[in-house]
C-alpha cells in the first residue's frame, strides 16, 4: 500500500469549516481481524473451550473462517511474527488475499510470549537478549515490506515493570527506542505503530499510555539516521505512530476520544484496535459496543471529525460464542454507531460546543434524542443558538 498520507489528520478547522467537513465526509469502515483470537487458548483460571487445531491444520481454519467474512466487511488479517505468520506461510496469506480481498495489513514482531523475554525484549538489560528481541523485530519489518503492508504494530506488553525500586528508568526507555530505531534504519520505509498498553502482563508496562506513546514516536523518529528513514520524515510524514487499542486506553482511565484525537493532532494514527472495557480492571477484549457504547461513539465523532481513513481493527477474545459471529457482532455495532453519528445534527452540535453559555445542557439533550427508539415520548427540543 505504500506510505499513506496522514497529515490531514492535524487539520485545524474553523466550527463553520467543521460542520461543511461533517456534512461531507463519513467514515470508510475497513475492518480487519487478528488472526490470534480465531481459537481462543485458556488463561490462569479455566481451560480452552474450544478444541485447538493442530499446527498443519489451523491456518486452513483460520482462512475457512475468515473468508465468509468479506461479505460482511471484512477485508483485513493481522498476525504475529513468527507463530502466526512466518517465511513459510507468507505466500499463503498473500494468495488468500488475492482470492478473498482479504489482505494481510500487519505483521506484529511477537516480543512478549517467549520464555525468553522473561525480563524484556528491546529494552532487556541482557545484551543477548535485546539482540535477539533486535533480530525478530528486522525480520518482522522484512516480512513487512515483502507484502508492502500498511505498517507494522509495536507492543512492549513484556518491557516494563514490577518492582521500580533502583530501576534505572531512562536507561531501559533508550534501550527501547534505540532498538526500535535500528530496526527501523535496517529495513527503511516501514513505519511502525506503537500500542500502548498501561499494565498486564507487566505490573507497568513501558510506554503504557497514549501521552508516552506520542512521546516514544518523537524519540524514535529522532533516532533514525537511514536517509531513506530521513528524507520521509523531511517530507513531513511520520514514520512512527500509535495503534490505540479501546480497552487498553480504557484500562488507563484516559478519556476515548480525547486519547484518540491527540493521536491525530501529530497526524500519528496508523492503525485502531476496537473492542470493549470497563474503566481500569483486567484486560477483557469484550465484544464492541458491550460496555461504554457512549465511549465508542464519542471516539468515532472525533475521528469523523479528523477524517480519520485508517483501518478498524477487531481485538476481540470471544471464549463463549464462535469467531465468525462475535466479528459479525463488532462489524454490526460498529456500524450501527456509525450511522448514528452520520445522522447527528453536526450543526446543532458544533453550536452547542462553540457556544456554551448560550446552549446549557442541550448537547446532552440532542445527545438523548439521538439514542432514543423511534416514537419515544420525550419533551420539546429547545432550540440551539
Amino acid at each position: 500500500m505504500g506510505l499513506v498520507d496522514l497529515k490531514s489528520q492535524a487539520a485545524r478547522r474553523t466550527p463553520e469549516e467543521m460542520i461543511a467537513h461533517l456534512n461531507g465526509f463519513e467514515l470508510e469502515l475497513k475492518f480487519s481481524a487478528g488472526v490470534w483470537f480465531f481459537f481462543p487458548g485458556g488463561g490462569r483460571f479455566h481451560d480452552s473451550y474450544v478444541d485447538p487445531p493442530s499446527d498443519d491444520e489451523w491456518l486452513d481454519r483460520v482462512f475457512e473462517t475468515a473468508a465468509p467474512l468479506a461479505e460482511h466487511g471484512l477485508c483485513g488479517l493481522e498476525g504475529h511474527y513468527p507463530n502466526e505468520v512466518n517465511e513459510e506461510n507468507i505466500e499463503r496469506y498473500v494468495e488468500f488475499g488475492e482470492q478473498t480481498g482479504i489482505r494481510l495489513i500487519t505483521i506484529v514482531p511477537n516480543l512478549f510470549y517467549d520464555r525468553q523475554w522473561e525480563f524484556g525484549a528491546l529494552s532487556s538489560p541482557d545484551p543477548e537478549v535485546r539482540r535477539r528481541a533486535i533480530q525478530r523485530t528486522k525480520t518482522a519489518l522484512k516480512l513487512n515490506k515483502q507484502i508492502d503492508s500498511d505498517f507494522a504494530i509495536v507492543w512492549p506488553g513484556i518491557d516494563g515493570f514490577e518492582n521500580p525500586f533502583g530501576l534505572d528508568m531512562i536507561a531501559a526507555r533508550d534501550r527501547f527506542c534505540e532498538g526500535l530505531a535500528e530496526a527501523m534504519d535496517a529495513v527503511p520505509g516501514v513505519r511502525v505503530a506503537e500500542e500502548p498498553k498501561p499494565y498486564e502482563p507487566r505490573a507497568h508496562i513501558l510506554y503504557g499510555t497514549t501521552p508516552e506513546g506520542l512521546l516514544m514516536a518523537q524519540k524514535v523518529e529522532n533516532l533514525l539516521q537511514n536517509p531513506e528513514n530521513r528524507a520521509i520524515l523531511e517530507g513531513g510524514d511520520a514514520m512512527v505512530g500509535l495503534n490505540p487499542e479501546v480497552g487498553h486506553v480504557l484500562m488507563g482511565f484516559e478519556d476515548l476520544a480525547y486519547a484518540f484525537s491527540l493521536v491525530m493532532e501529530y497526524g500519528r494514527l496508523f492503525h485502531t484496535h476496537w473492542n470493549s472495557q470497563p474503566l481500569g480492571n483486567y484486560d477483557q477484549d469484550q465484544n464492541v459496543g458491550v460496555i461504554s457504547p457512549e465511549q465508542a461513539e464519542a471516539a468515532l465523532y472525533a475521528l469523523k471529525m479528523q477524517g480519520y481513513s485508517g483501518y478498524f481493527g477487531i481485538d476481540i477474545n470471544p471464549e463463549r460464542m464462535p469467531v465468525d459471529r462475535a466479528l459479525i457482532n463488532c462489524m454490526d455495532a460498529l456500524r450501527a454507531m456509525n450511522e448514528r453519528i452520520n445522522r447527528m445534527p453536526h450543526e446543532r452540535i458544533i453550536a452547542c460546543q462553540a457556544r456554551p453559555a448560550q446552549n446549557r445542557g442541550l448537547l446532552e439533550a440532542l445527545l438523548t434524542r439521538a439514542r432514543a427508539p423511534e416514537g419515544a415520548e420525550l419533551s420539546p427540543m429547545p432550540d440551539v443558538r
